[in-house]
């Protein structure tokens, strides 16, 4: 028996010699991935308060003028000095912007926009009031005082700072922009920089979602097709079954190393060669094993999970309002908070209709939030949400508005009653079964007692589900993590949990390159015994 596990040892270690390699080096790579990124200005941006001076235009007038009979939903947006309603239809990604001055519809308007957004993340914003007043006279200046026109010349005659030389919509994800992003629909946006820089943005909540330029691409390629194996994205599913098979046999390769190490003895020959391969191969594969067995079980598991991915949640039907009843009044919103309004849009309840109002005071404290790096990817916490819900037809408002309509919208997603609410936590940062992996913050988690404890991640700034999940799931996701990620290091932060990482990512390459001496050095003596 003993002599089979010897030789079981040496075949599975030929097989798994240089998909672990592959996996070892794209490892050690990773973390400096992760440090090398792309640098902008921020990732978020100072909501201003709505200029009623700028509304001429009602809602409903607009809609009727411009032959829109209903709408899933609206807000405003502002392109530098000129505001828009930003409309979205029933059954179409790609909002419709209406000037609140004219009622003109914005040409290419969500094509500009997200150009004026990905602008100001890669360079900053202006907050000169001075400046945006000589903005505005020039533009006004030069297109006849049409505020189509003068959003228009902003966007697309900007000399300040980089060119844009191309703006895409993205509706599915892609090499570049993976899954892990999440965020769809978004927009490509392409800078004439050196560096190739482009950043990613989605139109419809302000929001930024990727940045990549052309060194962290080569990166993103290694590991891509060294790490993930996406060379072998052909086999559609059963690539994971491929990796499931390799990874857990580099698992039982080094369990049966454990074994032999402790079964046998090591001789001591000074002259031979091979025996201190030997030596040199059992005493540095017994000193990582533990780190081993760790990167091939969390690697395993987390393949496994993949050939069997649970079933997504079917999103909620999207009501419709129809134009005619939408009789929205800023003014008398604005009584109603008693603060500055910053955006405002509709929302349904339990069957009934309201208006989601965010003051000014609450993106003021978001933006305070992330000072001095104003950068999502570091900020520790985010306030929770807190706008406030006004009933459409009475104007009262609705009480704990936010926790109302997280259970509501939890309810819409899970096909459980609101009644069968378990609890319900605020979610304000990133952090364990809820990680910087799912993008958004703030959301609220709604727990039930049913299948498996499951959870619900609601944003209710979009009404989107960020994240399901169970006490199964939760296993895996805390696997990976620790024993994959090193996330058990995170308590030393992250120059000493990508150290650990990278310093145990290149014991395996040593482990496996001193086996591979071992194997040809033995073989090649074998080879002289036998002429």
């Amino acid at each position: 028996m003993k002599k089979k596990i010897y030789q079981w040892h040496r075949t599975t270690s030929l097989i798994i010699a240089i998909p672990v390699i592959l996996w070892a080096s794209s490892g050690f790579m990773h973390p400096i991935m992760t440090t090398i990124r792309p640098k902008v200005a921020t990732q978020f941006l100072q909501a201003s308060a709505i200029d009623t001076s700028k509304i001429k235009m009602p809602l409903q007038e607009v809609l009727s003028n411009n032959h829109i009979d209903s709408i899933t939903n609206f807000r405003f947006v502002h392109i530098d000095t000129n505001w828009f309603y930003q409309i979205q239809l029933p059954n179409n990604n790609v909002p419709t912007y209406v000037s609140t001055k004219t009622g003109k519809r914005l040409a290419n308007g969500d094509w500009l926009y997200a150009q004026y957004l990905a602008k100001h993340f890669l360079e900053g914003q202006e907050n000169n009031k001075t400046e945006n007043n000589k903005t505005e006279a020039l533009t006004a200046t030069a297109s006849s005082h049409d505020c189509c026109d003068a959003a228009s010349e902003c966007v697309l005659n900007n000399t300040k700072g980089a060119k844009v030389t191309d703006a895409t919509s993205v509706t599915a994800f892609d090499n570049e922009y993976k899954s892990i992003n999440r965020l769809l629909p978004v927009y490509k946006v392409v800078f004439a920089r050196a560096d190739g820089i482009r950043i990613y943005v989605e139109t419809t909540q302000d929001r930024f979602s990727f940045a990549m330029d052309n060194k962290r691409a080569i990166f993103d390629a290694i590991f891509r097709w060294f790490h993930n194996w996406g060379w072998l994205s052909f086999l559609g599913k059963a690539q994971f079954v491929v990796e499931f098979i390799l990874v857990s046999l580099a698992f039982l390769t080094a369990l049966m190393g454990v074994y032999i190490f402790f079964i046998s003895k090591s001789k001591k020959v000074a002259s031979n060669t091979v025996v201190k391969t030997r030596r040199s191969h059992r005493f540095t594969s017994i000193a990582i094993t533990l780190f081993t067995l760790m990167f091939t079980f969390s690697g395993a598991y987390h393949a496994f999970t993949k050939i069997f991915p649970p079933k997504e949640n079917p999103e909620p039907q999207v009501p419709a309002f129809a134009s005619k009843q939408l009789h929205l009044s800023i003014a008398q919103l604005q009584q109603i908070v008693h603060a500055p309004i910053a955006n405002v849009s509709i929302v349904i309840i339990n069957g009934q209709a309201y208006w989601q109002v965010n003051t000014k005071k609450n993106y003021q404290a978001k933006a305070d939030a992330k000072k001095p790096v104003n950068d999502l990817m570091k900020a520790k916490v985010v306030p929770p949400p807190s706008a406030t819900y006004i009933n459409t037809a009475n104007n009262a408002i609705l009480q704990n508005g936010e926790l109302v309509y997280a259970s509501y919208l939890a309810s819409q997603y899970s096909g459980h009653k609101i009644g069968e609410v378990a609890k319900i936590d605020t979610i304000v940062k990133f952090a364990d079964e809820y990680g910087f992996v799912n993008k958004r913050l703030p959301v609220f988690k709604v727990a039930y007692n049913a299948n498996h404890n499951e959870r619900y991640y609601i944003e209710t700034s979009t009404g989107k589900l960020a994240l399901r999940v169970d006490d199964i799931d939760v296993i895996e996701g805390y696997s990976f993590s620790i024993l994959h990620k090193h996330e058990f290091m995170a308590w030393a932060g992250k120059p000493v949990k990508d150290f650990s990482t990278m310093f145990w990512a290149m014991a395996q390459i040593a482990v496996v390159v001193i086996g591979m001496i071992l194997y040809f050095k033995t073989k090649a003596k074998k080879k002289m015994s036998q002429t």
